[in-house]
């Protein structure tokens, strides 16, 4: 996995995911989840952009098009960011302990980049939530054509908020920052009110339209 994490064929990550290294895991799948929903957004916009029947929102999914694009290339850089930060962790669990100096310099290794372990998918949560509104907005005005990928767009990047929360929820477990850890927590709790709800609504509209 030497070659950076958007150079290498999928084939490529699929095998080293399936590996027995512990990178990359949970929190490169949970950004590569939101890199795809964000796509999935850009390419119904390329399908929109252009066609006359939907000249009135052009701007509008013009303006659709630009976040998605600028989300997906934050997710591939989180997603190798991810795998470097574990790297890092690893790394500081492998550092001496035989006297107590030694010790300590190595959990004060551990408790800093676990600081930045909870970062990398807290960001990725926090950027997979914001292709909901995308989503929404996509969704009653697009072709009909295109709809169910509005649909599995949103379900993907539900999917990417879930799996974040659980890659931050585990080093919150091992963080002795009691302060951070709160303000993570009620960061994370922000993101979840309204989840659930709001991509049931964009799949209730697909689905309605689907049907039409």
């Amino acid at each position: 996995m030497s070659e950076p994490l958007d150079a290498q064929p999928i084939g490529a990550f699929l095998d080293a995911l399936a590996s027995d290294a512990p990178a990359p895991g949970g929190g490169s799948v949970a950004a590569l989840a939101g890199a795809m929903a964000a796509g999935l957004v850009s390419m119904v916009c390329a399908l929109t952009v252009g066609k006359k029947q939907f000249a009135a929102i052009e701007d509008e999914v013009r303006g659709v098009h630009a976040r998605s694009e600028a989300l997906r290339h934050e997710f591939q850089h989180l997603a190798a960011k991810d795998i470097e930060v574990f790297g890092r962790l690893s790394a500081a669990y492998k550092l001496p302990r035989t006297t107590e100096a030694d010790a300590a310099t190595r959990q004060a290794a551990i408790q800093q980049v676990t600081r930045q372990a909870t970062e990398v998918p807290l960001r990725i949560a926090q950027a997979a939530a914001s292709i909901l509104p995308l989503c929404t907005a996509l969704a009653p005005r697009v072709s009909r054509l295109v709809v169910s990928d509005v649909g599995v767009a949103a379900v993907l990047a539900r999917a990417a908020v879930q799996s974040a929360i659980l890659n931050i929820e585990i080093n919150l477990s091992g963080l002795e920052d009691q302060l951070f850890t709160r303000e993570t927590r009620a960061q994370v709790e922000d993101l979840t009110i309204g989840l659930s709800e709001e991509t049931e609504g964009i799949i209730a509209i697909v689905r309605s339209r689907i049907s039409q």
